[in-house]
């Protein structure tokens, strides 16, 4: 160096680095590409946008195929590239310098072999840079730098003299740093300027196309699904495809290895211990080996695990090395999934037996600072089945067993107890799990266990009131799936007293539990007949919190709402909240089954007061693939209902006599059920033509059911019995809860009453009132039930023009010619009015909307947004001049549009 300090070339620029080395011209070469190297055109393109910036970083973990992307791209351009590769020499500033410029004229920048090299390998004259940058800032043609593995460099000064040559180059130069950690240049500025370009992990991974491309490369093919397992378990990792597919190779059967792999046993576990694991401390690595054991971690969570107090800048530090440790916000971290079962294979193998007990360390910190499906989760690792079910119990969480959220998740954990757990959690578990299959009796088994064991506590003990009103909850339901309103009603009014006793935010956390309780509770007081006291029951659980936890509960309760409207004869309001109970569900994406399938029940049974058959077979078809099995007395019995009625519709009347005497198992019976039950007996047989023995059918029922007391007339005219008929009308029960279902059937009978007694005015007259209130709901089935009295009435003009546009059965192509042909449409088939044409895609989702698809369901089966469906239904609405999804489909089935 000269006495003026200023690095001239010298001899150190003679092909040797500042130590009197020869320079590792190695480190100046472009990596070659494999043969199986993928050219991924997205980053590609990122890259090629990149030289619009100054400064770009590729910022990922070990393995993430940063440097062959980079420099498969430099191949590729048509501008000068230098190449150094970094090494852990380089913390000396003189020795970094020096390897950069020669890595400058290596790549063909002839012009810095004036400005000098550094002598000392301690120390680089500022001097120096100022001409690098002066130099470079001059150059026509910007010059690509490539600093690779620059996380190896470490040295402040040298980031800030990078960082000082980097500005002052101007747009001579274009650096990129391949690096696992981030720079200590001051990256928050570039940034802010918009200086700097950025391809990090997320970015790096490859996708399920791109890993089935690299596979196809190394001559595996794996199927799409596979394909996506296999980038999900790898997260798209680069390194860990390719040794994937190298081990895959020498497979007796890759495509299995592909699917099945052991992380564990493979090589993949060779390159993450050698190139992560072992490069860290020793106390480094034992944090690592103890939190493998967790899914998701937090600095306190892993001391615990670990008896130690500096896990957070541990973490942090691994975080920003890239060291496969994920951060996830909050404080939170997570491994690297291929890397937490590798370290899990090796924390098995150094320490035996110690993974039971660090899950029982993390179940016991979660209980009291996590969440509740990972403490249940670690318990259920550490084989404590007392402690995860009190657990379960103690957070009163256990009617999540029946919200259709967790509860798969929930009956798989608990599959793997014991039976060697004892106590009364693990009691009421396994019976919730009882109660989840609908196998009542063994539920009760256990409920009285628990009970039991509950009492020889005390009331005062630990965890016992959580535990005693969720025995009261089960004991509800177990009486709702049996029909017993005595216990439903013991047990309500016990949890409702216990439910004082617990700490408000414990409800608040699972609104669930009153909504569970409510519905069941109003599902017993409706099969017992007490509509008034089940509706109240009913609305209180509608009514409170709108959370997903509940949506199964208010689903069931707006279903049997929904049928107690229509057991009133009231379908209009049957079917808008049987609709509201499915709009409801299907805002959470419940799977189906949900439920009961009471809502579609509902719906079919309106269908055919409707006398829209195919229409009331679809939905009732559905609302048995929806029903539990076995399903609960309510629906089992609203099932026997609708499909027996269906059959009459139909013309089947020996089949509906049949389907009617069909058992439904409950504690006790049933008064709605048995009536409902009669009048579709009494049907039958006055369609069989006995009519005696339809009225004996109904008799009993006559005297409390207003709708069975109409039945009873109207058999007794079919008899011939006037006066009887007449006499059964006088003395109707009340009817303030009765809707048109039943009161267009009663105006009928005595229309037909009077046109027997010859007074056809008065027939007339009547028959005009039923036809004007049966308009309002679109109650077609009664005036087909009628008999050929009404047709000669419905035949004069002025009838005809009440019952036109409406008053229509549609059964199928071949209705005309089918068995019920007596029951043809008694007024004239509207002609087909011509309407703003349905583009294709609205026809579509028209089509999807007949078969009773939710928006969400037509969205994926189309392959489009939820939005753009709505835009859809909206304008099929308009076109069909309708409000409501039935309302369009009914119209478009008029027009001959479905």
């Amino acid at each position: 160096m000269s006495e003026s300090g200023d690095n001239r070339p010298g001899p150190t620029a003679q092909g040797v680095d500042p130590l009197g080395d020869p320079f590792l011209r190695t480190r100046f070469a472009v990596p070659v590409r494999p043969a199986t190297f993928l050219r991924r055109q997205r980053l590609v393109e990122h890259l090629d946008q990149a030289l619009g910036t100054p400064l770009t970083m590729v910022n990922g973990g070990a393995g993430a195929g940063k440097t062959l992307l980079v420099a498969d791209w430099a191949a590729h351009l048509d501008r000068p590239v230098a190449w150094l590769t970094s090494d852990a020499t380089d913390q000396a500033p003189g020795v970094f310098w020096a390897y950069l410029l020669e890595a400058l004229r290596a790549g063909g920048v002839r012009e810095v072999g004036e400005v000098g090299c550094p002598a000392d390998a301690g120390s680089v004259d500022h001097a120096l840079l100022a001409r690098l940058a002066a130099e470079l800032n001059g150059r026509d043609r910007p010059v690509n730098v490539v600093l690779d593995e620059y996380d190896r460099v470490t040295a402040p000064e040298i980031a800030e003299q990078l960082g000082f040559v980097l500005h002052h180059a101007g747009r001579g130069m274009h650096l990129i740093l391949v690096t696992r950690t981030e720079p200590l240049l001051p990256l928050h500025r570039y940034r802010a300027d918009g200086t700097l370009t950025e391809i990090r992990a997320a970015e790096l991974a490859f996708t399920p196309e791109e890993a089935a491309t690299l596979l196809e490369l190394h001559g595996l093919r794996l199927a799409g699904d596979a394909a996506r397992a296999l980038v999900e378990r790898t997260r798209g990792w680069a390194a860990g495809l390719r040794l994937c597919a190298l081990a895959a190779q020498q497979s007796s059967d890759p495509e299995t290895y592909l699917k099945e792999f052991e992380a564990g046993q493979s090589t993949i576990a060779d390159f993450l211990l050698a190139e992560v694991l072992k490069r860290q401390p020793a106390e480094t690595q034992d944090l690592l080996l103890r939190v493998s054991v967790l899914d998701r971690f937090c600095p306190d969570l892993a001391n615990a695990l670990a008896g130690r107090r500096d896990a957070e800048p541990i973490l942090a530090e691994l975080h920003r090395a890239n060291a496969f440790v994920e951060h996830l916000g909050h404080s939170w971290y997570r491994l690297h999934p291929l890397f937490a079962e590798i370290l899990g294979a090796h924390l098995r193998v150094r320490f035996p037996g110690l993974e039971t007990e660090l899950h029982r360390r993390a179940a016991e910190w979660l209980r009291h600072s996590g969440p509740l499906p990972e403490t249940l989760a670690h318990g259920a690792a550490a084989g404590d089945w007392e402690f995860t079910a009190r657990a379960l119990v103690d957070d009163l969480a256990i009617g999540q067993f029946f919200t259709g959220l967790r509860s798969d998740d929930l009956g798989e954990l608990f599959s793997r107890m014991t039976p060697d757990a004892t106590g009364p959690e693990t009691d009421l578990v396994r019976a919730a799990r009882e109660l989840s299959d609908r196998d009542v009796d063994r539920a009760r088994a256990h409920l009285e266990r628990a009970r039991q064991q509950l009492d020889r506590a005390g009331r005062d003990g630990p965890g016992t009131t959580e535990a005693r009103l969720s025995c009261a909850l089960l004991e509800v339901l177990a009486a709702g799936l049996s029909g017993a309103p005595g216990p439903a009603e013991h047990a309500a009014r016990a949890a409702l007293d216990l439910q004082q006793d617990v700490p408000p935010e414990l409800l608040d956390r699972h609104p669930e539990l009153a909504a569970l309780l409510q519905t069941h509770l109003g599902s017993v007081r409706l099969w017992a007949g007490r509509f008034d006291d089940a509706r109240a029951a009913l609305c209180a659980a509608t009514a409170g919190s709108g959370a997903a936890s509940t949506a199964l509960p208010r689903e069931e309760s707006l279903s049997q709402l929904a049928l107690i409207d229509y057991l009133n004869g009231w379908p209009g309001r049957a079917e808008r909240r049987a609709l509201a109970a499915l709009t409801d569900a299907a805002r959470f994406s419940l799977p189906e089954p949900t439920g009961s399938g009471l809502a579609h029940l509902v719906l079919a049974a309106v269908a055919v007061d409707r006398d829209e058959l195919d229409d009331a077979q679809a939905l009732l078809d559905r609302a048995t693939a929806a029903q539990a099995v076995p399903p609960d007395p309510v629906t089992a019995a609203g099932t026997v209902i609708a499909r027996a009625r269906l059959q009459l519709a139909r013309g089947d009347a020996r089949g509906a006599l049949e389907t009617a005497g069909s058992a439904v198992p409950a504690d006790v019976a049933s008064p709605w059920a048995e009536d409902h039950t009669a009048l579709v007996l009494c049907a039958a047989h006055l369609a069989e033509g006995h009519p005696e023995t339809a009225v004996q059918a109904v008799e009993d029922a006559a005297d409390r059911h207003t709708a069975c007391a109409v039945a009873a007339a109207r058999a007794q005219l079919a008899a011939g019995n006037l006066e009887a008929a007449l006499a059964r009308l006088d003395s109707l029960p009340a009817v303030e809860h009765s809707g048109p279902a039943v009161t267009v059937r009663a105006t009928l009978v005595r229309a037909q009453a009077a046109e027997q007694a010859g007074d056809h005015a008065t027939a007339r007259r009547l028959a005009a009132q039923a036809l004007l209130d049966a308009r309002r709901e679109r109650l077609r089935r009664p005036f087909h039930e009628a008999g050929p009295w009404l047709s000669g009435l419905l035949r004069t003009d002025a009838f005809a023009e009440q019952g036109r546009n409406w008053l229509v059965s549609r059964r199928g192509p071949d209705a005309r010619t089918g068995p019920d042909a007596r029951t043809e449409p008694l007024a004239a088939r509207p002609p087909a009015l011509v309407v703003e044409q349905l583009s294709g895609r609205e026809l579509d989702v028209l089509q999807r909307l007949a078969q009773m698809m939710s928006t969400e369901e037509i969205a994926a089966d189309l392959f489009v947004s939820v939005n753009t469906v709505k835009t859809h239904l909206k304008s099929v609405y308009r076109k069909l001049g309708v409000n409501r999804r039935n309302e369009a489909v009914r119209r478009a089935r008029e027009l001959g549009l479905l």
